[in-house]
């Protein structure tokens, strides 16, 4: 038995990968009039759209339609995710967008994306964070995910006794990558002792500072605001 909707999705693949993405929008267009609540050829024609016809507002049109059609269609709020995500006028309706997708089809890569856009686009780095340990309890040995990770830690969260952690794993993961030896060899220079403690930053000097010096101190600074 004929499929309809198979045939006009392949033939409008076949048409845009032969470099006639116009035909192979043309072809799902025709076939859409005749069947205006199915999904699939709908997605397929949001895709040729955005990425071959660089029609964005086309192909987010098509993606609201198959939305409104259908809540939950996880792989339209991808395609819809990845388009918006690339703008941070856009960070709001991307973050739920987001969120409502690690709901309904949770997944490690998924995970790592979000953390992704939580780091660069909204710089929500604690969110990111759990986002990217959620990524990692999916898939431990993932080499990307134990990587942004750490670049979080490093850069942006600054928590070097976990970000040791993380590269330690990494070079267990690749032992022959230079790059992550040379991090690390920094990271343990420049944050770590001799003996492996973390060394303590001036704030957390001046905070542990003897009660008499403090007392000193405070009584200095009355002086002087008085």
């Amino acid at each position: 038995m004929s499929d309809p909707a198979f045939e006009a999705i392949t033939k409008a693949r076949n048409q845009a990968s032969s470099g006639n993405p116009t035909g192979a929008a043309n072809t799902l267009e025709a076939y859409l009039a005749t069947d205006p609540h199915n999904t699939k050829p709908r997605l397929v024609l949001a895709e040729i759209a955005i990425r071959d016809l660089q029609d964005v507002s086309y192909g987010l049109m098509q993606l609201d339609v198959i939305l409104d059609l259908d809540p939950d269609n996880t792989d339209a709020m991808k395609a819809k995710v990845s388009v918006l995500a690339r703008d941070k006028r856009n960070n709001k309706e991307t973050d739920e967008l987001f969120k409502r997708l690690v709901e309904l089809c949770p997944s490690g890569d998924l995970y790592n994306e979000y953390a992704r856009f939580l780091r660069n686009q909204i710089t929500d780095f604690r969110r990111s964070g759990e986002y990217y340990e959620k990524a990692i309890a999916t898939d431990p040995s993932n080499y990307v995910y134990h990587q942004n990770y750490a670049v979080l830690l490093l850069n942006d969260l600054r928590d070097y006794q976990k970000a040791k952690a993380e590269l330690e794993l990494l070079m267990e993961i690749k032992p022959a990558d230079p790059k992550i030896r040379s991090n690390y060899d920094k990271l343990m220079r420049t944050k770590f002792d001799k003996d492996g403690n973390l060394k303590r930053s001036w704030k957390d000097k001046l905070r542990h500072r003897s009660p008499a010096h403090r007392g000193i101190r405070n009584a200095h600074l009355c002086l002087r605001s008085s």
